[in-house]
């Protein structure tokens, strides 16, 4: 896997480069298995991803469930602490600073989580949740709470705010509590957003509008997001450039319109070739992958996609692992037949 992240234009800012980031997680074993073997079995949840985010930009993470897009997150805003490699955050080295400089810095970086039930305090009215982070990160704007939180409430279309203001979660609809969640990830006026599955648990008839959402707020207040997503008819109505993750690397990576109109990976292909077509005539030409994602404790050797992939040579494919590497401009892919595609 590349070392470097790819540079961009002159004209974008990298506000995010993450530099061959990897997390693994140690495999809590019985007190007799430890005492009887030395080794340890890690889950390689992210083994090796290096990519870049211009700022004003929305950068994708897209693949099946157990790829490592939600870890990855987690790892540019400092939730979690790499095993190996390094996150820059404007410039900023994250791995560098004290607690108390990432508590300073964490306002520029706020999360929309997927389950608003479950993000949200149940025992907090909708005004103390979004006054919460104003506390923590504004203490000496105390006076200006309430006006904050009603002019951000009317932001992101719960008008008139007062109506929510003494809520609680259970009191409102899942689309309005999610819209409480994005409410409450710009109250600090960040620079970066993470979006993890940020409109999953929402009725398919509020998606589109909360997508919506976000793109107005994302011209309003600048915003930089990292939206992850399993659906890549989601990324595709919102994502600048896009990654598509499988069991822990970045198989392929380039501008949205670029990937989906020639991807070069067969992953990326399936996944595309999986997105519904809302015509009864269309048939689906490009196989599905065989079986299921394989363990990320013992991942296949070579490519990884190798046990899946219907244009695999052997032993080639089984023996050494492709890098990412540049086939068209702007257009990384870690194949070693991608070139079949071109």
């Amino acid at each position: 896997m590349s070392e470097t992240p790819p540079r961009q234009p002159e004209d974008g800012h990298n506000l995010v480069e993450v530099t061959g980031l990897k997390k693994w997680f140690p495999i809590q074993s019985g007190f007799l298995d430890r005492l009887l073997s030395r080794r340890v079995d890690y889950v390689k949840a992210v083994d090796g991803v290096s990519f870049a985010i211009r700022k004003g930009e929305v950068f994708g993470l897209a693949g099946e469930s157990g790829s490592g897009k939600s870890t990855t997150g987690r790892l540019v805003i400092h939730l979690e602490t790499p095993t190996e490699g390094k996150v820059l955050f404007d410039d900023v080295d994250l791995e560098e600073l004290s607690d108390e400089e990432m508590r300073q810095l964490r306002r520029r970086m706020q999360v929309i989580y997927q389950d608003p039930m479950a993000s949200l305090n149940p025992r907090m009215a909708v005004e103390e949740a979004l006054t919460h982070p104003l506390q923590i990160h504004y203490p000496h704007r105390k006076d200006e709470y309430h006006d904050i939180v009603v002019e951000m409430l009317d932001k992101v279309g719960l008008s008139p705010a007062s109506y929510y203001l003494d809520k609680y979660p259970h009191q409102i609809s899942g689309g309005q509590r999610q819209r409480v969640v994005i409410a409450r990830a710009l109250i600090t006026r960040p620079d970066l957003i993470l979006a993890d599955e940020p409109i999953a648990m929402a009725d398919v008839s509020v998606r589109s509008l909360l997508l919506d959402l976000m793109k107005q707020l994302k011209r309003e207040f600048d915003l930089t997001f990292l939206f992850i997503t399993h659906d890549l008819a989601t990324a595709k109505y919102i994502c600048d450039r896009i990654g598509i993750m499988y069991l822990g690397k970045l198989v392929e990576v380039g501008e949205l319109r670029e990937v989906y109109g020639h991807a070069l990976h067969p992953y990326t292909q399936a996944l595309l070739a999986a997105v519904p077509v809302p015509d009864p005539k269309e048939r689906r030409t490009v196989p599905l992958p065989e079986g299921e994602i394989p363990s990320a404790i013992n991942p296949p050797s070579g490519c990884r996609f190798h046990p899946r992939c219907p244009i695999a040579r052997l032993p080639h494919c089984s023996d050494e692992e492709p890098e990412l590497r540049v086939l068209r401009p702007g257009h990384q892919v870690a194949c070693h037949y991608a070139e079949d595609f071109l």
